[in-house]
């Protein structure tokens, strides 16, 4: 099991504070970009405790090297992560639609 510089194992939950000391980035800055990035959701419980997933960390990382590192504005890694949401998109509607197809050929026999 991998340990983070943090002490946790990698899937471990992080809380806000955590992940802003591991990743160097202030809370404020995490909180704003849950609000540009649907992508990130933290899970949040009682008093709006948001504790992050493995996967949050690892896509905070990404956003924070795509913007810091490699330039990209907060639009641009916008439209990047949208392109790659896409593909799982386009494969679950084509799945909806064919079970649509599917259903009223169905329906059109039974008449």
């Amino acid at each position: 099991m991998a340990v983070a510089s943090s002490g946790k194992a990698d899937r471990a939950f992080r809380t806000i504070g955590e992940l802003a000391r591991e990743t160097g980035l202030p809370q404020h800055m995490l909180r704003y970009w849950e609000t540009r990035f649907p992508q990130l959701k933290p899970l949040q419980r009682a008093g709006n405790r948001r504790y992050y997933r493995a996967e949050d960390v690892a896509l905070v990382r990404r956003i924070d090297r795509l913007l810091h590192q490699q330039g990209y504005t907060i639009r641009g890694v916008q439209q990047l992560l949208d392109v790659e949401a896409e593909p799982d998109m386009v494969a679950t509607l084509r799945i909806i639609r064919h079970g649509l197809a599917t259903a009223l050929a169905c329906d059109m026999q039974a008449r």
